[in-house]
């Protein structure tokens, strides 16, 4: 018997980071977070962004809540979206901006 491992797990470690930081999406288009999303490992996920029109600024503005329950994404990655992806990226944001 073989067990599907979640290819998500290893992908997400490889995070676009730009001159040693997390890039900022305050400028990104829709295609720029689907293109991220796509890169971080969540394919599948990443046409939700798109059916919902998710920008960076849109990105920044998303909660927890939005992401678990806003964007018809299963529990786990949408945890590990908003965990890994979204809240870093706000985080960076707003420590860059506050300099």
């Amino acid at each position: 018997m073989t067990t599907n491992i979640n290819n998500n797990t290893k992908k997400n470690s490889k995070i676009p980071v730009e001159n040693g930081q997390l890039p900022d999406p305050s400028n990104w288009g829709v295609a720029d977070v689907v293109n991220y999303f796509k890169a971080t490992g969540f394919e599948e996920q990443a046409t939700a962004f798109q059916d919902q029109e998710i920008d960076g600024k849109s990105l920044l503005l998303m909660t927890r809540n939005d992401v678990l329950t806003g964007l018809s994404i299963k529990l786990g990655p949408a945890l590990k979206i908003y965990e890994y992806h979204v809240k870093p990226l706000q985080t960076q944001h707003l420590k860059s901006n506050a300099s």
